[in-house]
């Protein structure tokens, strides 16, 4: 049996924060607004691996109003969730994802991410797709206002 899973996240670039994406640390002088590390890749790939298993959203199961995930890096966040994919008898298949910024580039980190991913993950990096969009300046993305991510997964009954 498979599910599939649609995350999707967005956050907004401020000074005196890192720029962390696909648990990566990103050079670039501003970073995003969370409650976490606001880590949007991250995000939307845990909300997939939620939907997927018709279950509730991050917000839900790790909430902005606990103060026990202020600063959370987003990466311990998503191992604790495949965890229990794990223990429901899941295996993820593959990954499909977009992060969306007009700045800074992206495909720089890419490969990095997928390592980063696909080791908490339990998958090759093959199987992870992450492709680098832009706005083309529009919207508050395109305006440099916000940093936004979606993310399928294909996840198999083992």
């Amino acid at each position: 049996m498979y599910r599939i899973g649609l995350g999707y996240d967005i956050h907004k670039l401020v000074t005196g924060r890192d720029l962390i994406i696909g648990g990566v640390k990103i050079t670039h002088e501003k970073g995003l607004l969370g409650h976490s590390d606001a880590d949007v890749l991250i995000h939307a790939l845990i909300d997939a691996i939620l939907g997927a298993q018709a279950l509730e959203d991050i917000g839900t199961l790790f909430p902005d109003t606990d103060i026990k995930y202020k600063g959370a890096d987003s990466t311990v966040l998503l191992k604790k969730v495949f965890d229990n994919t794990k223990k429901s008898g899941y295996k993820i298949v593959n990954i499909d994802s977009n992060i969306i910024a007009q700045e800074p580039k992206m495909m720089p980190y890419i490969p990095k991410m997928k390592s980063a991913i696909a080791k908490i993950l339990e998958i090759s990096p093959n199987d992870i797709s992450i492709k680098a969009k832009t706005k083309e300046q529009l919207d508050a993305v395109g305006q440099r206002l916000a940093i936004e991510a979606n993310a399928v997964v294909l996840l198999e009954k083992l």
